[in-house]
C-alpha cells in the first residue's frame, strides 16, 4: 500500500521546481552581467556535448557563463561543483557554439562562473571571471 505523504514535511519538490529555481537564478544571473556592461548573446545553447547556460560579449571576448546555484555552502560553492568532467563538457560545447557562430570564431573567449545562492528569486550572486581556461581541461 502506498504511504501517504506527511503534510508537515512540506512539498515535495520536483523537476519543475527545479526548473523553475534554475531559470530564475540564470535570469538574475544575466541581469547582472547586463548592468554590468556586457551583452547578450545566447542563453541555453543545448549541443550535444553539454548546454552553455549563458554566452555573452565583453566588448570582444565571447564569455561562456556557467550558472551554479546552491541553496547553502555547506557541500561547497557553485565553482567547486564545475569539476574537470564538466569543464571538459564546457569547453567542448564553447567550440561547437563557434563553429554555429563563425562570426565570433576570431575573438578571444573566456569561461565564468556565476555562483549563485539564497532564494532563487533574489540569489546572491558571486561572479568569478575567468574562472577557467580551454587550455586546462
Amino acid at each position: 500500500m502506498p504511504r501517504a505523504a506527511d503534510p508537515a514535511a512540506g512539498p515535495a519538490r520536483t523537476a519543475p521546481d527545479r526548473r523553475g529555481r534554475g531559470a530564475a537564478v540564470e535570469a538574475a544571473a544575466r541581469a547582472h552581467l547586463l548592468e554590468h556592461g556586457l551583452r547578450a548573446v545566447a542563453a541555453n545553447a543545448n549541443y550535444r556535448f553539454g548546454e552553455l547556460d549563458l554566452v555573452v560579449l565583453d566588448g570582444g571576448t565571447v564569455v561562456f557563463v556557467e550558472v551554479r546555484y546552491r541553496r547553502d555552502d555547506r557541500f561547497g560553492g557553485g565553482a567547486a561543483s564545475v569539476d574537470a568532467r564538466k569543464r571538459r563538457k564546457l569547453v567542448l560545447a564553447a567550440q561547437a557554439f563557434l563553429l554555429a557562430h563563425p562570426r565570433y570564431a576570431d575573438c578571444p573567449c573566456r569561461f565564468d562562473v556565476i555562483e549563485a545562492d539564497g532564494d532563487p528569486a533574489q540569489p546572491r550572486l558571486n561572479w568569478l571571471r575567468d574562472a577557467f581556461r580551454a587550455d586546462d581541461v
